[in-house]
């Protein structure tokens, strides 16, 4: 839930138990996360603003990219808000594993949605149904989503300026419906 990766094993108690003891039971306050995020790098962190807001970012309520940006082409998130500049630190999103991890998928989603383009010129649809399900199960989910967010952004073109091509096969109706409505 908080770096992105599909490695969640642990269950993590987003207001920690020593600092909300009455909440250890309560649903929304459990995600999955990974050991790294949960055991070694957030731990029992829960830091507060002034006037005692979380600065933690909640996945279950926060859109995590109105507080960070995604650089693509090099798996970096930066900060928008102080909250995503405490989550980055907190959970330390821009270690090098998650960086290289995201890169990959930045690269792997570009063949996958090149390939989801000829069978839909093709009017193959076992082979794009196939190629959605393997979208849907990269690791590294936020790159998928960021792609899709960043190609509605102003200045569009210059964010996807390597890669021109992506533009029309991220702005395809039938795409973006199957992967952020998808129910199955």
């Amino acid at each position: 839930m908080y770096c992105g990766d599909n490695q969640g094993t642990d269950v993590d108690h987003y207001e920690p138990l020593a600092v909300a003891p009455l909440r250890t039971f309560v649903w929304k306050n459990h995600l999955l996360a990974c050991s790294g995020c949960n055991s070694h790098f957030k731990r029992g962190g829960f830091p507060k603003s002034r006037d005692g807001v979380p600065l933690l970012l909640d996945p279950t309520v926060d859109d995590p990219f109105d507080h960070l940006a995604l650089a693509l082409s090099v798996g970096l998130y930066a900060p928008i808000t102080d909250r995503g500049r405490a989550t980055i630190e907190i959970c330390q999103l821009n270690r090098d594993i998650l960086s290289r991890g995201r890169q990959t998928a930045y690269e792997t989603m570009t063949i996958i949605l090149e390939a989801w383009r000829q069978a839909s010129d093709h009017e193959d649809e076992y082979k794009k149904t196939s190629l959605m399900n393997t979208i849907r199960e990269q690791p590294f989910a936020d790159v998928i989503y960021a792609m899709l967010r960043y190609a509605h952004a102003p200045g569009a073109s210059q964010l996807f300026a390597d890669r021109p091509q992506l533009l029309p096969i991220l702005n395809d109706e039938q795409l973006r419906t199957s992967l952020l409505t998808w129910d199955s």
